[in-house]
């Protein structure tokens, strides 16, 4: 069904990438200047090349990544020594041999077409027929690919959902055509048509019901944190999925020390990251900001720095802080947004030891845990330390252990998840012989999620489950093994954190207090093209490009009307702020 459905879109693709071929070849065949037939050439084998890179790519990406190759990628480019880094070396060579192919088969049928022979024999003789001739053939051609490129003569234009015919979103994917879906993605990374797509509310609606949903009691006595001024340790683990653990999702765990250490902690096992990259969901951590579908807030420094940070609050109350990374801290514009919001020291891998051995793209775990545990050494207290792990990120860099403990499946992923598992495990246990450990809270949560067994595609709301612990001896014995079972993201961390500390939270206008009592349990993620709503009784999903509600689990029509007006109230003041956030 896949090859009948796409057939309109791969239509309209064509109609696109004929036209310029269409025009100049017929302006050729009056003129037939030489300097015309290297234009006419250089276009046509530029688009062998730019299509063909575009195949060869999405299909080594999909398996990391997903979904379709899209604007993300212009991001990556403009950092190619981190694509080089991330990808592993079977994956660039996979890519350059299915670029090799597709190319050499596209050169061959361009030749054996004959796309660049003389004027139409016979012809040229006779001067008015050869020019009405041309005329006509323009008029024809253009207008021809004109109503193919909208996929018609209706009157809405042809759009990437005419392409979809299946539940399974990677049916869709195979079905809609990459050059097209791709070439849609660079108007959308020049100029998002995220605003093209806001729900029409009345006016005052959206705010209305958001501020309603980010109302809740702040001065409520659920604290599990005993000490008035505790040191904070924030690490942010590279794309761990809480379907993969055991104490969040019970069965075959790759995180069996983390499991022991949720045993003498307070676990939330029902938090979700905001988007699927490690630069908005530092954002998310750090402002307590929600994701805007088709944009990273990182990339606007104009606009970040008007929201307050975790980090700058705690430094107003004498802390000192610091962010170590084994990688590098360019990728997103997670060093320009950290430093724009004043941590003290930033490190990332140009700063670490020399002679230690090094994966593609971070340092291992291992040594990440040992340099933080330096840090520390040296930090004034009360601090705030925040590392950032890397060995769970493609290609899965780490000592490999004489017997890997799973296969199939994202058995690469699994089996880097129990090294880093371990490696906490050891940090931890060294914190304890350390002076400071008994005034420090350890804050452990993902930046985002990851494929795991049966649950592969970022379109689904399990995805987006991620693992949040905080731990440490100033936690409470009444609440030490507690699982708290609410409905959050990790934009919520910091409300959470801070009103455990007794630091006001007020500025951060979209983020909860988890422990609250009167809390409203949601949390809202963007999805490539769209954005999804999670409640206690289900989730939503919206697609950009079919301009509906795709997936939902809401069996109950009363809870389903209720998380579509809050999910779309959510995106229009988000969206609204977003915008504003630079004039304010």
């Amino acid at each position: 069904m896949a090859f009948i459905y796409s057939l309109r879109l791969d239509m309209a693709t064509i109609a696109f990438l004929v036209a310029p071929y269409i025009l100049l070849k017929s302006i050729h065949n009056n003129f037939e200047r030489r300097w015309m037939v290297y234009l006419l050439k250089s276009i046509v084998y530029a688009e062998i090349v730019v299509v063909s890179a575009i195949h060869s790519g999405e299909v080594i990406s999909y398996f990391e990544w997903g979904h379709k190759l899209t604007s993300r990628v212009f991001m990556h480019l403009s950092m190619p020594d981190e694509v080089v880094r991330t990808a592993a070396a079977s994956s660039i060579l996979y890519f350059i041999i299915l670029l090799i192919i597709e190319l050499c088969l596209g050169f061959y049928l361009v030749k054996k077409a004959n796309l660049f022979i003389n004027t139409p024999q016979g012809l040229e003789k006779r001067r008015w027929v050869f020019i009405a001739h041309s005329v006509l053939t323009i008029f024809i051609g253009l207008s021809l690919s004109l109503v193919m490129a909208r996929g018609g003569l209706q009157q809405i234009p042809i759009n990437i959902d005419s392409a979809y015919f299946s539940e399974h979103q990677i049916m869709n994917d195979i079905s809609v055509n990459s050059a097209y879906f791709f070439g849609n993605s660079f108007v959308l990374f020049n100029k998002s048509d995220a605003a093209d797509h806001l729900p029409k509310l009345k006016p005052g609606e959206a705010e209305k019901t958001t501020n309603d949903l980010y109302a809740f009691d702040r001065s409520h006595q659920n604290n599990f944190i005993s000490s008035s001024k505790p040191n904070v340790v924030l690490i942010i683990l590279e794309g761990w999925s809480a379907n993969a653990m055991g104490s969040i999702h019970p069965g075959n765990t790759a995180t069996p020390y983390f499991d022991q250490l949720a045993k003498e902690g307070v676990l939330f096992t029902n938090i979700f990251a905001t988007n699927t990259t490690s630069e908005i969901g530092n954002t998310s951590i750090f402002a307590g900001y929600p994701s805007i579908p088709e944009t990273a807030i990182s990339l606007y420094p104009e606009k970040h720095r008007n929201l307050p940070t975790i980090n700058e609050k705690l430094k107003k109350q004498g802390y000192s802080t610091r962010y170590l990374f084994s990688g590098d801290l360019k990728y997103g514009n997670i060093k320009g947004f950290l430093m724009e919001h004043g941590f003290d020291k930033l490190k990332d891998e140009n700063d670490f030891p020399s002679g230690l051995k090094k994966g593609k793209l971070n340092y291992y775990d291992k040594d990440l845990y040992n340099f933080l545990l330096a840090e520390i050494k040296t930090a004034k207290q009360p601090f705030l330390q925040c590392a950032f792990t890397g060995s769970t990120h493609s290609p899965y860099d780490h000592p490999k252990a004489s017997k890997p403990k799973f296969s199939g499946e994202e058995c690469n992923y699994l089996n880097s998840m129990i090294y880093a598992d371990k490696c906490l495990a050891e940090f931890i246990a060294k914190s304890k012989k350390c002076e400071w450990y008994k005034n420090t809270v350890f804050v452990i949560l993902s930046d985002h999620g990851h494929a795991s067994p049966g649950i592969n595609s970022p379109f689904e709301t399990a995805f987006f489950n991620i693992p949040l612990l905080i731990y440490g001896e100033p936690i409470s014995q009444s609440y030490r093994g507690k699982k708290i079972e609410k409905v959050g993201s990790q934009a919520d961390l910091a409300a959470t954190l801070l009103n455990q500390l007794g630091l006001s939270s007020e500025e951060f206008i979209f983020s909860k207090d988890l422990m609250s009592p009167t809390v409203k349990e949601f949390a809202f993620f963007s999805t490539i093209r769209g954005y999804g709503f999670i409640t206690p009784f289900g989730s939503l999903r919206y697609n950009f490009d079919s301009k509906k509600i795709i997936t939902k689990d809401l069996i109950d029509q009363n809870a389903f009307s209720k998380a579509k007006k809050e999910s779309e109230a959510c995106f229009y003041q988000f969206f609204e702020h977003f915008q504003n956030l630079d004039s304010n």
